[in-house]
């Protein structure tokens, strides 16, 4: 692994207030998945639907895609044991990871390249603050049996992460996401600017991803190398079973916004 640099921003202005979600979901054995909203950073007031993932390991608890809680929320993820490692995968994602830092003390992973910024051009604002530990593909990750699959073209970079076992769970961000209707974490604005942005889709290649951060076909094709059977998405539900296969025609098909 590659260390971050020794000095850290701080947090600006606090920490976000928690979104409105729901109950956690034990999909597999010690894999927990919770559903919720959150704001974006936009002029328009657009809340939509976020997932968050929680990985129980021999030294406590992963999260990936981190999402603040409620206080219910809080008692039933620590019911599950102790928060040691926050794991970021998207570029566009992360703004509850500084929270996790303060509160648990949880060390803070985030792909190399990556930058937090609270608008929605992490590229050119300046990070409030950085990671412990930058991961790239060959980085050992605080989860059994995991590894990363980093989309090098994607600027800025995603990765997801594959738990070998249980048939393959694929932990992902924006690339891959499962949201064939509007949830109750949509506001009617984000209902209907994500509808015209092919937002609400099942077994779908992310649209805004795909869009802003323009990973090239090839790399994002480069996901059916991996064997999985089920997709834990950073928006969307949960998909067990069967996978790999139902989001190979959005995969192998158009992608919009891809460089060639």
């Amino acid at each position: 692994m590659i260390a971050a640099q020794t000095s850290r921003k701080s947090v600006a202005g606090g920490h976000l207030p928690a979104s409105r979600h729901g109950e956690f979901e034990e999909v597999f054995d010690g894999i927990w998945f919770v559903r919720g909203g959150v704001k974006m950073p936009m002029r328009v007031p657009m809340r939509i639907g976020r997932s968050m993932t929680v990985v129980r390991g021999e030294d406590g608890l992963t999260i990936f895609n981190s999402m603040r809680l409620s206080d219910q929320g809080w008692q039933a993820l620590e019911s599950f044991g102790d928060v040691k490692h926050v794991v970021r995968l998207s570029g566009f994602h992360g703004r509850d990871d500084g929270f996790y830092r303060e509160r648990y003390g949880a060390k803070i992973y985030a792909i190399e390249g990556q930058r937090y910024a609270r608008g929605m051009e992490p590229n050119k604002e300046d990070p409030y603050m950085e990671p412990d530990e930058w991961l790239h593909e060959q980085s050992a990750l605080p989860v059994a049996n995991a590894k990363l699959k980093v989309f090098s073209t994607s600027n800025p970079p995603e990765a997801v992460c594959l738990i070998e076992r249980d048939g393959g769970v694929l932990i992902t961000g924006d690339s891959l996401q499962h949201t064939p209707t509007p949830d109750e974490f949509f506001n009617w604005p984000a209902k209907l600017m994500m509808k015209r942005f092919g937002f609400f889709k099942p077994y779908n290649v992310g649209p805004g991803w795909l869009q802003f951060a323009h990973p090239t076909a090839s790399d994002v094709r480069s996901v059916l190398d991996l064997e999985f059977n089920h997709v834990l998405p950073g928006h969307g539900a949960a998909v067990i079973g069967d996978a790999k296969e139902k989001y190979r025609p959005a995969i192998e098909g158009e992608l919009k916004g891809c460089h060639t």
